[in-house]
């Protein structure tokens, strides 16, 4: 690692002052043994995430209703309008990626899911539906 690791020891014993630096300065890797994470606050965290939006393809069928799901995880709603749509994904995306962290040695090991994982970390990061709503950019089949 090119930067210098915190050893674990040394967050345990500075925790409140190691945390501290961590929101209000920069990110800090931790070593134990052979093992490296990191601290990173949720902003920062928003920062390196923020390419990672959706793209909800949608169509209008003929009874006037909106259909669509999302290019990036396989998530297909319907709703009255595009708005309640973009509400339904967002629903749905909240659950998925409880489900994703609450059994992720089984999703991020699984060559289908496992690129999901920072678009789940994005999700979780955010502070409301409307949040995650607003990582949907949506675009109408065909046009």
């Amino acid at each position: 690692m090119l930067m210098q690791a915190l050893l674990a020891t040394e967050v345990r014993r500075n925790w409140s002052s190691v945390f501290d630096s961590v929101v209000r300065q920069k990110p800090q890797p931790i070593r134990k043994n052979r093992d490296h994470a990191w601290l990173i606050n949720d902003q920062q965290l928003k920062d390196v995430l923020s390419r990672y939006r959706f793209t909800l393809k949608y169509e209008v069928d003929e009874t006037g209703a909106y259909c669509g799901y999302l290019e990036e995880i396989d998530i297909v709603c319907d709703a009255p309008n595009l708005e309640e749509l973009k509400k339904e994904v967002a629903r749905d995306l909240i659950e998925y990626a409880k489900e994703y962290m609450e059994d992720f040695q089984l999703y991020y090991v699984a060559p289908n899911r496992k690129k999901h994982f920072p678009y789940v970390l994005h999700v979780l990061n955010q502070n409301n539906i409307q949040e995650v709503a607003a990582l949907l950019d949506a675009e109408m089949e065909g046009a």
